[in-house]
């Protein structure tokens, strides 16, 4: 992905990850109070040295930090940290632990580097990775509690000989969830008098009209009616049309029926899609560029400066291709348009866990001493409590956040507010309160939901209820089946197979579809050769592997 992108997107996903915390209704915490069970090891007569590897984000001190001070009086730690930067943080994580010399433990943040599945297994069984089982039983009720909540995020940090070798962050973004949208120029519709499409011939004539009728009035033949990206994050445009036809899951193209996994891309539904959507493309209403162009490109054409271009854009959220900046003039002028309904009546959206990844971005190793490994345990589970998460993604309280006043209304409906974040002034230096993405752990939707937002969906301070509510247009739109590639555990003898054959079939279904669509190949002549392309890739056998995976997931 992009650097210019990743950098948009942390400041957007921070603020939703941070806004999608730990549970306000676990009954062993209150958002201002201390966790029952978390203990404080701060009685103790000398604090544990504990050495971590960890990565430092822009803006953050981890030494000096508030937080980190917190903790450490706390739980009675001493930290040794071995400070890395985020650009190599996973070549220096691969060297220490091929090296032997490695720390106590590793506390990393999930979207620059974690351990992957394969990691955590290789590691494990090793015996570098120590079990967490019995620490959790012992002292860490907030863990526990939450992975009773929701088995599937114990599904997902359980390795398949039963011990659970590290977490990852259960962060259920909701409008992360539903990545593949659709934004389209309502202020156009208006001044064309058009009514916002719903199925997928509407959507054809809505674009032809903004490509034909100048929408923005200069004159010029200069719109461009549909474009998008080629990074993740619901730019790509395929998806959103595709799931008129038949379930697109966005990159990995697999279906689930009766609890089998299935290839979209191998059926005649795909075909069809592809019909559609090259129909856009032979009419002169999807921009080229949106197959090959970055994130930055896309958002030259929705911040044109001579004049508004951009009928509709792909994204998971509007600020990719348009400033939302107070001041802004266009941001508005985007509204999210539901999922089309195809000719024979489909009407899917991408769905998925919504920043829910596999693998783990904390582990202990067996360097470290008992003390160590119980402060340690008992410190992340406080981040698994509503007070411990927002301390530590957000920054401390009082500083980074407050108790809502009179009138503060939360992101969920009728919902508690809990949780108000405390602007930063305009000049004002890195409060240094929080670990940011490092502090992630345990981030549901109910404690997402308590955070205070404006009600005006259009200021700055109200984003992310635009986009929670743009995501209600796409909830349950999804199949009632889907593949959860993120939470499954393949076989450790399978995973480098699966790994070749997933980007092989990844790679052939992309290239072939652009083919398609451009005119390159013609779907008619071509369609048979390319199914047994498919098959040549071993497709059979990649969806063996993840049946066996998903089956042994499920027992």
């Amino acid at each position: 992905m992009k650097k210019s992108l990743l950098a948009l997107l942390m400041l957007v996903t921070v603020f939703t990850l941070v806004v999608s915390g730990c549970s306000g209704k676990n009954n062993t915490e209150s958002p201002s109070g201390t966790a029952a069970g978390s203990g404080n090891a701060a009685d103790a007569s000398k604090p544990v040295e504990v050495s971590v590897f960890a990565v430092q984000e822009s803006g953050i001190d981890i030494p000096t930090n508030k937080f980190t001070a917190f903790v450490q009086d706390k739980f009675g730690i001493k930290f040794n940290w071995q400070i890395n930067p985020s650009d190599g943080a996973k070549e220096k994580r691969q060297i220490s632990l091929a090296s032997g010399d490695y720390p106590d433990a590793y506390l990393l943040t999930a979207y620059i580097d974690e351990f992957s599945q394969g990691d955590v297994l290789k590691y494990g069984q090793q015996g570098v990775l120590v079990p967490l089982n019995d620490l959790i039983d012992k002292y860490a009720p907030n863990i526990k509690a939450a992975m009773e909540k929701h088995p599937e995020m114990k599904t997902l940090n359980t390795a398949p000989d039963g011990n659970i070798y590290g977490l990852g962050a259960y962060a259920e973004c909701f409008h992360c969830s539903y990545p593949n949208k659709m934004w389209i120029n309502t202020e156009w519709l208006k001044k064309l008098n058009l009514k916002e499409p719903k199925t997928t011939e509407e959507f054809k004539q809505m674009l032809e009209a903004f490509k034909t009728k100048d929408p923005n009035g200069n004159g010029k033949a200069d719109e461009v009616p549909l474009s998008g990206s080629t990074e993740d994050f619901g730019v790509r445009i395929i998806p959103y049309l595709m799931n008129s036809f038949v379930y697109d899951d966005d990159r990995n193209y697999l279906n689930m029926t009766d609890g089998k996994v299935e290839s979209a891309a191998i059926k005649p539904e795909w075909k069809e899609g592809l019909s559609y959507i090259k129909s856009l493309y032979d009419a002169g209403l999807i921009d080229p560029g949106a197959f090959t162009q970055n994130a930055e490109a896309f958002k030259k054409i929705g911040e044109n400066a001579d004049a508004e271009i951009l009928g509709a854009g792909a994204g998971m959220h509007p600020a990719i291709f348009i400033n939302i900046d107070p001041g802004n003039t266009r941001s508005a002028h985007y509204n999210p348009l539901a999922p089309l309904t195809g000719p024979k009546g489909i009407s899917y959206t991408t769905h998925d866990a919504g920043g829910v990844s596999p693998g783990a971005k904390f582990v202990i190793t067996n360097k470290a001493s008992e003390e160590a490994k119980v402060a340690l345990i008992k410190m992340v589970d406080y981040m698994f409590t509503p007070e411990g998460q927002t301390n530590a993604a957000s920054g401390m309280k009082g500083i980074d956040w407050t108790d809502p006043a009179e009138g503060d209304v939360a992101l969920g409906k009728d919902v508690k507010p809990v949780i108000k974040q405390i602007p930063m002034a305009e000049g004002e230096a890195p409060r240094n309160a929080g670990w940011s993405g490092m502090g992630h752990f345990y981030m549901p939707k109910e404690y997402r939901d308590t955070f205070v937002q404006a009600t005006d969906i259009y200021a700055s301070n109200g984003y992310e209820r635009r986009l929670y509510n743009a995501s209600l247009l796409y909830q349950g739109h999804e199949p009632k089946e889907l593949f959860p590639i993120w939470s499954i555990w393949i076989d450790p003898s399978e995973i480098d197979e699966a790994s070749m054959l997933q980007t092989n079939l990844r790679n052939y279904i992309e290239q072939n579809e652009l083919q398609f669509i451009t005119g390159n190949k013609d779907l008619n002549k071509d369609w048979d050769a390319y199914v047994q392309g498919l098959k040549d890739l071993k497709l059979d056998r990649y969806l063996e592997i993840l049946q066996k995976a998903y089956d042994a997931s499920v027992k």
